[in-house]
């Protein structure tokens, strides 16, 4: 029994009950001097949370428990559906409902039982997957659920961090009247769950000082509201980042090869449209290609394009229509007859 020295520190009465993994009954704790008085501040980890302070266990979160100098009640425990934990000795914890530090504390109180001096320490190995609810400017509004983020050394790259910016993502992205600047969360939880938390995700993109991204815990809110008519965000920049859409839905129409709706990446151009459609078609006139697009204040816009050369300066947006004529008098109308039903009404407004 190698391991024998290493529970020299624990009551003697209570030895055999700790070797054979017998939950024991509370009992008065003896007065010990351990060898040196500075034991708890030398033994103390100095370790870095990767989530938010607030963050509360829940069932389905993994947690290495590390009790230190007693290697033999150091371990990796999954918290139930009851929200327990299960440990020899002290028998099930609730860990549900608390930070990982109140649990490692709540550990040290009932160790005291047993051991002298237990410096106890929590940390988070895996994250419950987490679901979050998404409003505001965002191309898929609700509830979201998110996969969890893999703390300890054998990282998944593969795993998705439960932030407020993936969340966004998964929520389709934001669109282009998002204020970024102005992301509301509201965190799920927590003694200040009236007061929200303003996340500024225009620095991560917009300046070279990123605010910290948010983990999310089960339960959270975040609100995306519409960006004010005086606001200096470049909309357009906004489309290019990752929290955009990673494709557009523009309708191309007319001569092209595959006429109809195609995605596109938010920021291509017209002329990029008109490619992934297939491409004009040999009886396309490109000299007079028709842009129509609504506006902010609900207009509908139409412009007349020369893209010859297959190139020019347009940022395409989610809605826009580019219609590629015929060669010919009849060009509309010939076009016209082969669009669909929505887009040919659509056209009707213009008198085409």
């Amino acid at each position: 029994m190698a391991y024998l020295p290493r529970f020299l520190n624990i009551r003697p009465s209570l030895m055999l009950l700790v070797l054979l993994g017998v939950a024991a009954p509370a009992v008065a704790q003896d007065v010990y001097q351990p060898s040196y008085s500075d034991r708890a501040a030398r033994l103390a980890p100095q370790t870095t949370t990767v989530v938010h302070p607030d963050y509360l266990l829940g069932p389905g979160d993994g947690i290495g428990i590390t009790v230190y100098e007693y290697e033999e009640f150091t371990a990796e425990k999954v918290i139930l559906s009851d929200g327990t934990v299960i440990l020899p000795l002290i028998g099930a914890v609730p860990a549900a409902g608390r930070s990982p530090d109140q649990f490692a504390r709540e550990l040290e109180v009932r160790l005291r039982e047993y051991l002298v001096n237990p410096v106890t320490t929590v940390t988070l190995t895996t994250l419950r997957p987490v679901t979050v609810n998404v409003a505001g400017e965002v191309q898929r509004p609700g509830p979201v659920r998110l996969r969890s983020l893999t703390t300890s050394s054998n990282n998944n790259s593969n795993q998705e961090t439960p932030t407020v910016t993936s969340a966004l993502i998964q929520a389709g992205g934001v669109t282009r009247y998002a204020d970024i600047q102005q992301v509301i969360l509201r965190r799920a939880g927590s003694n200040n769950a009236n007061t929200p938390i303003t996340v500024n995700l225009w620095n991560s993109i917009g300046s070279d000082t990123a605010s910290p991204d948010f983990i999310l815990q089960d339960g959270d809110s975040l609100y995306i509201p519409r960006l004010a008519d005086n606001a200096t965000i470049d909309r357009r920049l906004i489309a290019r980042s990752s929290l955009a859409p990673a494709t557009v839905r523009v309708r191309v129409v007319g001569e092209v090869v595959n006429p109809g709706e195609v995605a596109v990446p938010p920021n291509s151009s017209i002329s990029s449209a008109v490619a992934i459609a297939g491409g004009p078609t040999v009886d396309a006139r490109m000299s007079r290609v028709q842009f129509v697009r609504l506006n902010d204040q609900g207009v509908i816009e139409q412009q007349e394009l020369d893209l010859r050369n297959l190139t020019d300066t347009y940022q395409i947006q989610e809605g826009d229509v580019v219609i590629v004529p015929k060669k010919g008098s009849a060009a509309f109308l010939d076009g016209a007859s082969r669009l669909l039903s929505p887009l040919g009404s659509f056209l009707r407004i213009f008198g085409l």
